[in-house]
Formats: structure tokens, sequence, C-alpha cells
């Protein structure tokens, strides 16, 4: 089994000043309508998936191409635990790249938020 890891820690100020600068805008750029139903406006919970798009994209290895914000969605399965749905640009790039699965584990305290994604490749793939 071939694995990728992707990690990323995040201000929750960031995401504060992001949401105070930009409001709505930023909102509906980053998350999809789930996501901000989930979390409303809680800077920690936006930064925890926040932090997660970052790990995803590399993890996914983008390079430089572009992946859009909301073809990477951080929600909770049936269990409670956090998983992530790939669409468009996201979901295209892991195909392309062999992966099989997905495994992501966050965790927020104090003011920072972090994550970490596994990517489980298929086999040969690198």
């Amino acid at each position: 089994m071939v694995l990728r890891v992707g990690i990323d820690l995040v201000h929750v100020a960031d995401v504060e000043e992001a949401l105070r600068r930009y409001g709505e805008r930023y909102l509906m750029r980053v998350y999809t309508e789930q996501e901000r139903r989930e979390c409303g406006n809680d800077c920690r919970r936006l930064a925890g998936r926040f932090a997660a798009k970052e790990a995803a994209m590399k993890a996914l290895r983008r390079d430089d191409e572009p992946l859009a914000w909301q073809s990477i969605a951080v929600h909770q399965d049936e269990h409670g635990l956090p998983t992530l749905r790939l669409t468009g640009t996201a979901a295209e790039r892991a195909r392309l790249g062999g992966v099989k699965s997905l495994s992501l584990s966050f965790s927020r305290a104090g003011g920072l938020a972090a994550a970490v994604v596994l990517a489980e490749l298929g086999d040969g793939d690198e």
C-alpha cells in the first residue's frame, strides 16, 4: 500500500479576519452549503474545515493546478467521524492520481486548527 500525507495548521484568528473583512463572500467561496450550515460563523469550526481542505490539497499533490475550495468538503459520517467528499476538480485530481481513499483527522486547540489527510494510492502509483 502506498500512502501520501498532507498536513496543515491554521490560526483561528486568520479565519476570523477573513470573515470580518469579506463576510459572506469568503464563506461562499471556500465552504460548501452544508459546511456553512454545520459551522455557521463559528471560526474555530471553519478553521478546522479550512485546514482539512489545505491538507487534502497537499495529499492530492495538486502541483500548480487550481482546485476549487468547494470541491473538497468536510462532513461527518453516520458515526460522527470526519470524512472528505471530493467533487469537480478535486475528484478529477484524485482519479488521475490513483487515489483509492482518503482519511482525515483534525483537531482544534487554543487558537489553532490542525488537519492531517492520508491518501491511499492504487498499486504502483506514487
